[in-house]
């Protein structure tokens, strides 16, 4: 199940059935596509063409751009863990000043991006943690200088634990 808000207005939820078979808002849906290149697609749905094409994709944010039939959209898509920790009230760990980074869950770390005395600004990716077989990437809440790095890739950690120290 993905929740996908178009243009930060409308949200729009898609549920994939297999065999190309996609529930979109209760109705089903098989698009017929095909990827010309890289980012560029075909698609004939309901008997219509569309020429579809990723402008932009963000990862870490799940946003893309995409441009379809010369109309460009914005798309933010969340799938059912981004909506259980919106549920649980972890979403926006990472809002106001730069304080010690904890983790919003137990997990294991992927990948640490930073390193003591490094100066940050909000939004920079600091870890990447493993949890519930999600890559979840947490960022810098607000500028500032990692004064203690306490974590190493391949380690698991405990909700709340520090990970990172900032001056």
């Amino acid at each position: 199940m993905f929740k996908i808000k178009i243009n930060e207005k409308k949200v729009i939820t898609v549920v994939p059935e297999g065999d190309g078979v996609f529930n979109l808002d209760g109705n089903k849906l098989k698009p017929d596509i095909l990827e010309i290149r890289n980012g560029l697609f075909h698609v004939i749905l309901n008997n219509r063409s569309y020429n579809a094409e990723v402008i932009k994709h963000d990862a870490a944010d799940k946003s893309f751009s995409i441009r379809i039939n010369n109309n460009v959209y914005k798309l933010e898509v969340s799938d059912k863990y981004d909506e259980l920790l919106k549920a649980l009230g972890l979403d926006n760990l990472n809002t106001g000043k730069a304080a010690d980074l904890k983790a919003p869950m137990p997990g294991l770390v992927v990948e640490v991006a930073v390193k003591e005395g490094q100066d940050v600004v909000k939004g920079d990716k600091l870890i990447v943690l493993e949890a519930m077989k999600m890559e979840n990437v947490l960022k810098a809440a607000a500028d500032g200088k990692v004064k203690k790095v306490n974590v190493t890739k391949g380690r698991t950690v405990e909700k709340n634990e520090i990970l990172i120290i900032f001056y």
